[in-house]
């Protein structure tokens, strides 16, 4: 068993190398198909901007983005999962349906298998934010005064498995506190109400709730993310400031995918295209304006990130108990 094993290994590696040594004849034979499972505008939809704007550039061929919102991005990708397997369509992903949705929802029409992984791109954290109202400065203060009124503070989110509720629900987890959830059709009137002191506490996207930091109307305690971010230097990040914590690791991140039985060629050649506009300085800028980051990954690299997504949020969606119905 451990020969064949061993032998598997080396046969994968090989078919690896391979791909990447034709990653460089690989190019469109057409027009080719960037799906995103989200609105304009947005995060994803930035990023499957700027991809087809490379990839478009890069080999001469039009490159159309279309965008399919709808079922928490379970929309798009279904239709998706329609196109050919050519290399010539592919799929801008998100942390919602390309991980929080496999355990989330029952009866996806998808698993993990229907996709190969092509690149990370963008990474960004949310952050933890309570009312001025709130005795607490400091994470260690709030995870006491959560104890001390178990289940009597109420916190809001954009809505039941969304990454800024689940963030929520594993702080609670790691720290053996309680409180109810609120939540809210959007990220902005759950903001309106945190602002108003009705709910006492979220975790929200860091580029909205910065400037409500920065102006006084809120106090962040952390950012979910493993190191500080750039915008809030003086706020530490949360795996940092209690030994309960120190697993906690959070990041909305959008990836790009093909289809599992595409060319791997046509992943490899992708993936390298991604990483020149991923390096390039005015990138940086862009995302970080957004609160984000590039996310430069190598195609196994970013298999490997997306396995350990779902996983993390298989085990908190299962402790907390939640299913949903697909809309």
């Amino acid at each position: 068993m451990h020969h064949l094993t061993r032998r598997l290994a080396v046969a994968l590696a090989g078919s690896g190398l391979a791909a990447r040594a034709r990653a460089s004849e690989w190019r469109p034979s057409r027009p080719m198909r960037i799906i995103v499972p989200a609105p304009p505008g947005g995060i994803t939809d930035i990023g499957g901007r700027l991809v087809g704007a490379q990839l478009q550039a890069a080999w001469g061929q039009p490159v159309v983005v279309e965008n399919r919102s709808g079922g928490g991005g379970v929309t798009g990708t279904v239709e998706f999962l329609r196109a050919a397997p050519d290399g010539h369509t592919l799929l801008v992903g998100n942390i919602g349906p390309q991980s929080i949705a496999y355990t989330l929802f029952r009866e996806l029409p998808y698993t993990p298998a229907s996709f190969a992984p092509v690149s990370g791109l963008i990474r960004g954290p949310n952050v933890l934010v309570v009312h001025p109202s709130v005795p607490a400065t400091t994470v260690p203060e709030f995870i006491a005064l959560l104890r001390a009124r178990r289940g009597q503070l109420n916190y809001a989110s954009s809505g039941i498995g969304q990454s800024p509720h689940l963030s929520g629900v594993w702080f609670l987890q790691l720290a053996r506190a309680e409180a109810a959830h609120v939540p809210f059709r959007g990220s902005a009137p759950a903001l309106v109400e945190l602002l108003a002191g009705n709910v006492q506490f979220m975790f929200e996207n860091l580029i909205a709730a910065s400037q409500h930091v920065q102006a006084g109307r809120l106090r962040a305690l952390a950012v979910t993310s493993a190191e500080r971010s750039p915008l809030l230097p003086d706020v530490p990040a949360l795996r940092e400031t209690a030994p309960e914590l120190a697993e906690y690791d959070v990041s909305t991140w959008v990836g790009l995918f093909g289809l599992a039985a595409s060319p791997p060629e046509a992943a490899a050649a992708c993936n390298a295209e991604v990483g020149k506009v991923l390096a390039q300085p005015d990138t940086r800028t862009r995302f970080a304006q957004a609160g984000s980051a590039p996310h430069p990954t190598t195609v196994e690299q970013f298999g490997d990130f997306v396995a350990r997504e779902i996983a993390k949020w298989r085990d908190v969606i299962r402790r907390e108990g939640l299913v949903l119905e697909l809309g």
